[in-house]
């Protein structure tokens, strides 16, 4: 604590490398997070496929659904790590403007990141604290307090279009549900009888789930 009970302002570069360590922490965090649900995702790949071969249709839609939100989860997560990257890029820019004039000075962009990433609830207590630090610093201007409230992203995760869970039903099943352009199958495939068919089938979904985690890889890169 400082002079007169006032606690003294923190260096501008020593603020600045704090943040940007603090930044590299929460994009570790997200990472993580986007490895467990793609974990889970795999889960719910191979339920759906056992589902399919026991003609369970219903427990098929919910499970595609399931998989579609999946992959809007992921792509809100990796838009996040890309502001926290953003983020990162311009606390840098900050530290060669605080050796030039010792000052730290507003950003545009760290604003409009910093705006989304409050509402991103797997980081969110602590880009609004870093919010507020950046505020009192003058990088940022004061944000609206609806700013900090977690949105949960509800159009991200509010129930998915049938075209998009027929899309995932069709991919993951091999084309015996759901629809492709040009094409709707709503044919079940028949239960798995003999002992030699049980095996194919399995080599098969085998082959048919690598094929659908190299297009889901293919897509989020």
């Amino acid at each position: 604590m400082g002079l007169f009970g006032k606690t003294p302002q923190k260096d501008p570069k020593e603020q600045v490398r704090e943040w940007s360590a603090a930044i590299r922490k929460q994009q570790r965090v997200i990472d993580r997070q986007i490895n467990s649900i793609k974990k889970e995702e795999d889960k719910v790949q191979r339920s759906l496929k056992d589902a399919a071969k026991k003609g369970q249709k219903d427990v098929c839609s919910v499970l595609a659904k399931e998989v579609v939100n999946s992959h809007k989860a992921v792509k809100r997560l990796y838009t996040s790590k890309a502001q926290l990257k953003s983020v990162e890029m311009q606390m840098k820019n900050q530290l060669a403007v605080v050796r030039l004039s010792g000052a730290l000075e507003k950003s545009t962009i760290v604003m409009k990141s910093m705006q989304s990433l409050c509402k991103v609830s797997e980081i969110q207590s602590v880009m609004v604290d870093m919010s507020k630090e950046m505020m009192k610093a003058g990088i940022i201007e004061e944000m609206m307090e609806d700013t900090f409230e977690s949105l949960e992203d509800q159009d991200e995760l509010e129930d998915a279009a049938q075209e998009e869970i027929d899309k995932v039903l069709f991919e993951i099943t091999a084309g015996a549900l759901g629809a492709a352009p040009g094409a709707v199958s709503d044919q079940l495939p028949e239960p798995a009888g003999a002992v030699g068919g049980v095996e194919s089938e399995e080599e098969d979904a085998e082959e048919d789930l690598n094929e659908m985690q190299a297009r889901l890889e293919a897509l989020r890169s």
